[in-house]
C-alpha cells in the first residue's frame, strides 16, 4: 500500500501537536493526516512534513476512510467517538485513561508487550505517562530476575496537565520573580487538578497529588500507576504503591522507584548489564562523574533514561532507581505512534 489515512484528534493540545512531530519521523506510511479537534479549533494551520493542513471539527463521520486514529483529546471524548472510529473501520489508539481497564482492550507499552496488540478489537489503549517509563525500565530486569514488589515516588511535569497548566505555572514563577507577589498568595485555577475544588500554586512548591482523590486516599494517577502496572505485566500478584507528586518542571516527569526481585545474589552490576541493552533505555549512572538522569535533559529525546541505581541497604533482594522520560513523547505521544508503526509491522491493521 502507498500508506495510511490517519487522523488524529486532539491535535491543537500539547500531547497532538506531538503526535505529529512524532509521524513525522515514524516509519510509518502516511498517505494522508487529518487533524481533528474542537470546533473552537476549526480552520487552524498546523503544518505536517512541511505542508499546511487545516484543523476540521471533530464529528461522528470524521473517520470515513482513516485507517489509524491517534486519541488524546479527553476521556469523554474517547468515549464518545472511539466507538464511532471502530465502526467506521478505523483502528483507534487512545492516549486517555477510559479504555485502559477495559478487559477487552489491549493497554501496550510496545517495548514491554507489543504481543497483546495482536488481541486488540479495534481499540488499544496507552498507559499514563508515569507508567509507560517506569515499565520500559522495570520490564527487561523482570524477565530475568522476577519481580514481586514496586514502590514508586514520582516527581511529574506541570505538562502532564495540559498546556493551561503550562501556563498556569509560567505566569506564577512571573509574579512572584518579577511583582514580589509571595509564592502562597499566587492564585491559582488549575492544579492540582482542575476537577478538584482547591487549587494550589505550583511555583515553588510540590504537589501530593494529582487527579482527585479516590479509594482508601490514593487519587487516581496513583490507582491508574497501580492497576495499569499488574495489567501491562499480567501479575495481579505483584504488590505496587505509589505516591504521584507534581513539581514546577515544565516537561520530562521523574520517578524515584524501589523494586524487589525473586533471584538472590544479583549485583547492582548486574541490574546496569540488562539495562545497557535494553529497548528504549539509555543508562546515565556513575555516581564518580555526577552522571544520572534529569529532566530537563529528557525533553525532546525518545528515550526512557535510568541512573542511581543501587541495592537497598536493608532488603537483601531489594534495589532502587531514579527514572526520567519527557512524558509528552515517550509518556504520550511517541508510544502512541510505535504502537501504530508495531500494527503495521505485525499486519494488524
Amino acid at each position: 500500500m502507498s500508506g495510511y489515512v490517519v487522523a488524529v484528534v486532539g491535535a491543537t493540545g500539547a500531547v497532538g501537536k506531538k503526535m505529529i512531530q512524532m509521524l513525522e519521523d515514524s516509519t510509518l506510511p502516511v498517505s494522508q493526516i487529518k487533524l481533528l479537534a474542537s470546533k473552537r479549533s476549526e480552520g487552524r494551520e498546523l503544518t505536517f512534513k512541511g505542508k499546511t493542513v487545516l484543523v476540521e471539527e471533530l464529528t461522528s463521520i470524521s473517520f470515513v476512510n482513516v485507517d489509524i486514529a491517534l486519541f488524546s483529546a479527553g476521556g469523554s471524548v474517547s468515549k464518545e467517538f472511539a466507538p464511532k472510529a471502530v465502526q467506521a473501520g478505523c483502528v483507534v489508539i487512545d492516549n486517555t485513561s477510559h479504555f485502559r481497564m477495559d478487559s477487552n482492550v489491549p493497554l501496550v507499552v510496545p517495548e514491554v508487550n507489543e504481543n497483546a496488540l495482536f488481541k486488540h478489537q479495534g481499540i488499544i489503549a496507552c498507559p499514563n505517562c508515569s507508567t509507560i517509563q517506569m515499565m520500559v525500565a522495570l520490564e527487561p530486569l523482570r524477565k530475568v530476575f522476577g519481580l514481586t514488589r514496586i514502590i514508586v515516588s514520582t516527581y511529574q511535569a506541570v505538562s502532564g496537565a495540559g498546556n493551561r497548566a503550562i501556563f498556569e505555572t509560567e505566569r506564577e514563577l512571573r509574579e512572584i520573580l518579577n511583582d514580589g507577589v509571595a509564592a502562597n498568595q499566587v492564585k491559582a485555577e488549575i492544579l492540582p487538578t482542575a476537577g478538584d475544588k482547591k487549587h494550589f500554586p505550583i511555583a515553588f512548591n510540590a504537589l501530593p497529588q494529582i487527579d482527585v482523590f479516590a479509594e482508601d486516599d490514593y487519587t487516581y494517577e496513583e490507582w491508574k500507576m497501580i492497576n495499569e502496572t499488574k495489567k501491562i505485566m499480567d501479575a495481579a500478584a505483584l504488590k505496587v504503591a505509589v505516591t504521584c507528586v507534581r513539581i514546577p518542571v515544565l516537561s520530562g516527569h521523574s520517578e524515584s522507584v524501589y523494586f524487589e526481585i525473586e533471584k538472590e545474589n544479583v549485583t547492582s552490576q548486574q541490574i546496569k548489564d540488562v539495562l545497557t541493552s535494553a529497548p528504549g533505555v539509555i543508562l546515565e549512572d556513575d555516581p564518580k562523574t555526577q552522571t544520572y538522569p534529569q529532566a530537563i535533559n529528557s525533553v525532546g529525546c525518545k528515550e526512557v533514561f535510568v541512573g542511581r541505581i543501587r541495592r537497598d541497604l536493608d532488603e537483601v533482594k531489594g534495589f532502587h532507581m531514579w527514572v526520567v522520560a519527557d512524558n509528552l513523547l515517550k509518556g504520550a505521544a511517541l508510544n502512541s505512534v510505535q504502537i501504530a508503526e508495531s500494527l503495521h509491522k505485525l499486519k494488524l491493521v
